[in-house]
């Protein structure tokens, strides 16, 4: 998409759309990428409402706490600092070797002073990585070269985006590698308006912001649901049998691989991979149990379904087994016929694959699918439990008896208050769930830190693990004391443990928890989003007195528990 088109959407109705609020600030002339930030973002269903800083005002607006950022109260504040003004102050600095250090502590300097003040996300441009050729090849090993400074200052800003847990990069040096530093900067228009982007970069940069802007907000891919024929190996494994189909070093084998490992590392991220095949399942699952270059094993694999109905059936069956949204899921198919019936289906996603294999990888990778805001050692544990949970559902045909079922599952619940090893993980939850959600408000780590040693706040994260194996973190409590009253600021929860008696346990915790805290009553708050529609009647369903407004309340004197098959 080119910066006219992006131009032409800021000036479209965006009224219906969901609203979010950022600062752009840099030392260069940003006009230009703010049109192209919000044009991006109503391509992705964003109003994106922008404080756009007068020129190089970084320093006046960070530092004077009545500066109209602060007024603002941005959701979000974007820094973009570029090469060209980093040059010239590099050519003024007499302690070269120590150039990139001093502009890390600066630009530190930015960050603090906004989490001093704001309740924001910080987005940090990183810098691209030009040469002013001074010393030719020999700047990568002589320390003080301003190629080398800015190659150090961007490891430097790395360093720092991992110690300071609410702040996330842009990469701006990736999005020059991939375009040329040709076509990535016009020094005509750096000379005439101060823009060190050119008109062809401005997009492909908004699009990276964006996408990190949508990993904050929840939006972002979690599944990807994989053909097998031709998409994973060359060849039809039922006519070719095992020994003909196209893995590793047998005709374009070496492809299949490369696209094999790379999920398998999304995999290793936390994605979910399932497979929908038009097959027998026994001849689908050979390759992946008998192959030996196969990459892809069935471990892999969260869910495998290979039979001989429509593949838009089989992908809805899917959604419908690991409970997560539809817009969560990317499909890839080498069939155009079943690429364009599966995108009849709403908000899924489907890759136009490319005709030669030797393109896919490079082409699903160029498209940036699987942005995300955070990672937590428990993504590499997902596969296991969405596997155990195909075989709680297959435990469940065999009952009769829904009470049974559940008692059959031997559910131990642990319950207990925000800790640092899982920081992460519960400001993931906040980021991904949207529909067990009864307030919808994100957090990131130092918010989910600041809140955990808060007196105002008592907090509880929830684990389930039943006789299948461990759910892991599945649940997060946040509860604001007010007078006699305890306030549910958050509660949100997996949706994979849905209809076990979870939120009713839950729902009895916090009571109990306001009763031993002698507070006289539970306040429940329900705010709608497009997302969260199941969770509406939820304090009624448990029990709880609607209030109006939106509120609801239980009473902790006489509140009577509810009846369910998990333990602590």
């Amino acid at each position: 998409m080119d910066f006219l088109q992006l131009k032409k959407n800021c000036k479209k109705d965006m009224s219906a759309l969901p609203r979010y609020k950022a600062a752009l600030l840099g030392d260069c002339a940003t006009q230009h990428l703010a049109t192209a930030l919000k044009g991006y973002a109503y391509e992705e269903g964003i109003a994106l409402e922008l404080f756009d800083a007068d020129y190089n005002q970084i320093e006046a607006q960070t530092l004077d706490p009545a500066s109209e950022l602060y007024a603002f109260a941005p959701q979000a504040v974007i820094f973009c600092l570029c090469t060209e003004k980093l040059y010239e102050a590099y050519c003024e600095c007499e302690d070269r070797a120590n150039f990139a250090a001093s502009t890390h502590e600066r630009i530190r300097g930015y960050w603090e002073r906004v989490n001093a003040r704001l309740h924001a996300s910080v987005l940090q441009f990183t810098f691209a990585e030009t040469d002013d050729n001074v010393f030719g090849n020999y700047a990568l090993k002589e320390e003080t070269s301003f190629y080398c400074q800015v190659k150090k200052l961007n490891c430097l800003l790395s360093d720092g985006f991992r110690a300071v847990k609410n702040v996330y990069p842009v990469d701006t040096d990736g999005v020059c590698r991939r375009m040329g530093l040709e076509r990535f900067r016009d020094p005509k228009l750096y000379a005439i308006a101060k823009m060190p982007f050119s008109m062809e970069a401005l997009p492909r940069l908004a699009f990276e912001a964006v996408s990190v802007v949508k990993a904050l907000i929840g939006r972002f891919k979690k599944c990807v649901i994989l053909d097998l024929d031709n998409t994973l190996w060359g060849g039809v494994i039922g006519d070719d049998g095992l020994e003909g189909i196209q893995i590793g070093e047998l005709g374009q084998g070496h492809a299949f691989s490369e696209l094999q490992r790379w999920l398998k590392e999304l995999r290793k991220r936390g994605v979910i991979l399932c497979v929908c095949s038009k097959n027998n399942e026994d001849t689908a699952k050979e390759p992946f149990e008998k192959h030996p270059e196969m990459v892809l094993r069935m471990e892999d694999i969260s869910l495998f379904v290979a039979n001989w109905e429509d593949k838009a059936s089989n992908v809805r069956y899917i959604q419908k087994t690991i409970n997560i949204g539809m817009d969560s899921i990317v499909f890839l198919d080498d069939n155009p016929f079943e690429r364009n019936l599966v995108r009849t289906i709403e908000g899924i996603t489907v890759p136009e694959l490319p005709a030669d294999p030797a393109e896919y990888l490079s082409y699903l990778q160029g498209l940036d699918l699987f942005e995300t805001a955070s990672f937590s050692a428990a993504d590499r544990d997902r596969t296991a439990q969405y596997r155990a949970e195909v075989g709680r559902i297959r435990l469940q045909e065999q009952f009769t008896s829904f009470d049974d079922y559940l008692r059959g599952l031997e559910m131990v619940a642990t319950v207990r208050p925000f800790e640092p090893f899982q920081y992460p993980r519960i400001a993931q939850l906040t980021q991904r769930s949207n529909q067990f959600n009864l307030r919808t408000v994100r957090y990131t780590e130092a918010e989910i830190e600041q809140i955990a040693s808060d007196d105002r706040y008592i907090t509880r994260y929830f684990m389930l693990k039943d006789k299948f194996g461990e759910h892991g973190l599945i649940s997060v409590v946040i509860l604001e004391k007010r007078e006699r009253e305890l306030f549910v600021h958050e509660w949100l929860m997996s949706c994979r443990v849905l209809k076990r008696g979870m939120e009713e346990f839950i729902a009895d915790k916090i009571v109990e928890i306001a009763k031993e805290n002698g507070f006289e009553a539970v306040i429940g708050e329900y705010l709608r989003t497009p997302k969260n529609a199941m969770v509406e009647k939820l304090y009624e369903r448990l029990g709880f007195a609607d209030r109006g407004d939106n509120t609801f309340v239980a009473e902790t004197a006489g509140y009577v528990g509810h009846k369910t098959y998990i333990k602590e």
